[in-house]
């Protein structure tokens, strides 16, 4: 199993929570250095078209890319722990907790968009950071009324780690990056904190990975 990853990329850091929640240790990790523009390299190209991370390339066939059809892979190919409930209406929301996330926030402030603005539409710095924390703070918004909901108990969706957690401390790691007030978020806040002291978020962490600043 090869995974390509690098330490910024927050896509990356959900596939390698959920490698970690199943005790799988990829044979290589390669780096992609984002920042470096290396994801746009025939090279990478090759392996997801789209230029993006995470991708994740386990026996024959062409790479897995988007972090929650990963996520989901693992989840089938390896069961335990489970990371979605089993009632429909469960993973239903669990899911749709992980999209708030994964699907609607993220790919708004991801390197490629923050670049294009700058280039195309010649946003400055501070504008850009204005674009990030408005996405990044309407997803908490979203993701904390939903929170409130009856469903919600020790972690996102009950009592167990699902695929919303690790959305979850992704959206948290973003909050960092972007210096978001996280006072009007404190459901959020308790859940992400609780996660924190599961050794397989902790090692997963951004700061964690090669690469990372030494003052992350």
């Amino acid at each position: 199993m090869k995974l390509f990853s690098f330490w910024r990329s927050l896509a990356t850091y959900r596939v390698r929570i959920a490698l970690n929640l199943k005790g799988i240790v990829p044979e290589e990790v390669i780096q992609v250095n984002l920042m470096k523009g290396e994801q746009r390299e025939a090279a990478f190209r090759a392996v997801n078209p789209m230029m993006a991370i995470p991708a994740l390339i386990d026996g024959d066939g062409p790479a897995l890319f988007e972090s929650l059809a990963i996520v989901e892979y693992l989840d089938e190919t390896h069961p335990n722990p489970p990371l979605l409930p089993r009632d429909p209406r469960g993973r239903a929301r669990v899911r749709g907790l992980a999209q708030l996330v994964a699907a609607d926030s993220h790919p708004l402030i991801v390197p490629r968009v923050r670049e294009y603005l700058e280039h195309e539409f010649k946003f400055d710095e501070a504008s850009v950071m204005k674009w990030c924390r408005h996405w990044h703070t309407a997803a908490l918004t979203a993701l904390e009324a939903n929170l409130k909901d009856k469903a919600t108990g020790r972690y996102a969706h009950g009592d167990a780690v699902t695929l919303a957690d690790i959305c979850l401390a992704s959206q948290a790691a973003g909050a960092k990056y972007f210096n978001i007030d996280m006072a009007p978020f404190p459901t959020f806040m308790r859940i992400v904190n609780e996660l924190s002291a599961i050794d397989a978020f902790a090692r997963a962490h951004p700061a964690k990975q090669p690469g990372a600043p030494a003052n992350l």
